[in-house]
């Protein structure tokens, strides 16, 4: 899912994300709720209508933009109190507030409530964190009333698996829609993240969505798929693109680079989107080098193109039983590869 955090994926439009096949988009709660409001929101149409996409919106608690952006005043047993990290206004988020913000926004899966703990953290820590998140969820699913959002509970517990399971096995009780792992993908090893997706992801209910929030990194997808998970969102395609970062087959090409500016080829030879269709590696450079925004544009678009590429690619390599090969060869690739993605920009 890209992800449009205010509303909009950063750049592009309905039709271009349409076009390069893509399906549902994420927007965030939070950020939504600071500006403009979600009441002007329901009062211009709701999301769908406010951004013009047509297609499923899914919307965060809030939770995670709480406890990494926002000023914390308390947290207690029923929710968060904070200071926005605008204007510093004082505000209150608990699952009856979230769940209102996401009921005016009007997305077509919306999230439980849920306290996300930074990582590393102390057991006591998480233990806490489990513990409301499950309490939270119960709310959440009990003060929700409209009957056409998808609630999905989300699984929490650090990198600790027996907390995850008890968190998941309590989520399952309350027969949600779809279940999420959250809290990954915060600053630790690649490495725990998989061995913890290994350990909880094929205990989720197989007949309902499994959801990995915040993992980008193709391999980690993959990764992620092969542990069971269906499906993503992550910042980094659109994050990397407007900082000139292109993912491709080959790896990852660093476009302000100076050995880009005379290439002729395309960012991608494999790749049909616009971008590859048009433009030359060395016109890319130039509109970055150049502070010109259709560079941010291009690659953002491409970006998002490469990734709905690799899911087709994990569809078909499920379908013909080659997934463990795909797997060993993303695997060699990231220990090879000429040129890795930046994480953070």
């Amino acid at each position: 899912m890209p992800v449009g955090t205010r509303g909009s994926v950063k750049g592009l439009t309905p039709a271009q994300l349409a076009d390069v096949g893509s399906e549902i988009i994420l927007a965030n709660t939070y950020h939504l709720a600071l500006r403009p409001g979600a009441e002007v929101v329901r009062d211009l149409g709701g999301l769908h209508t406010f951004n013009g996409w047509s297609g499923p919106i899914l919307t965060d608690s809030g939770g995670f933009q709480v406890f990494s952006l926002a000023t914390l005043n308390a947290i207690d047993d029923e929710g968060v109190s904070f200071q926005s990290h605008i204007d510093g206004a004082k505000m209150r988020l608990d699952p009856a507030a979230s769940i209102g913000i996401q009921e005016k926004l009007g997305a077509d899966i919306i999230m439980a409530f849920d306290e996300c703990p930074a990582l590393p953290a102390e057991r006591a820590t998480l233990e806490r964190a489990v513990e409301r998140t499950i309490r939270w969820a119960k709310a959440c699913r009990d003060v929700k009333t409209r009957d056409d959002q998808a609630l999905f509970g989300i699984v929490q517990g650090g990198l600790n698996t027996d907390m995850r399971l008890r968190c998941l096995d309590a989520l399952v009780e309350l027969d949600l829609p779809g279940y999420a792992i959250g809290g990954l993908s915060v600053g630790e090893d690649p490495r725990e993240m998989a061995a913890c997706l290994d350990a909880v992801a094929h205990r989720m209910p197989a007949n309902k969505p499994r959801y990995l929030m915040g993992v980008g990194r193709p391999i980690d997808i993959v990764r992620a798929v092969a542990a069971g998970v269906d499906m993503f969102d992550c910042v980094m395609p659109t994050r990397n693109g407007r900082n000139s970062f292109a993912f491709t087959e080959a790896g990852v090409l660093r476009l302000r680079n100076a050995k880009y500016k005379l290439d002729e080829s395309p960012l991608d030879p494999a790749c049909d989107c616009y971008c590859c269709r048009t433009f030359s590696r060395g016109y890319l450079r130039h509109l970055f080098l150049a502070d010109e925004m259709l560079g941010p544009i291009m690659v953002s678009l491409h970006n998002i193109s490469h990734y709905h590429r690799l899911i087709r690619r994990i569809r078909a390599a499920i379908a013909s039983g080659t997934m463990a090969a795909l797997k060993a060869e993303m695997e060699s690739r990231e220990t090879a590869g000429p040129e890795r993605p930046q994480e953070e920009v």
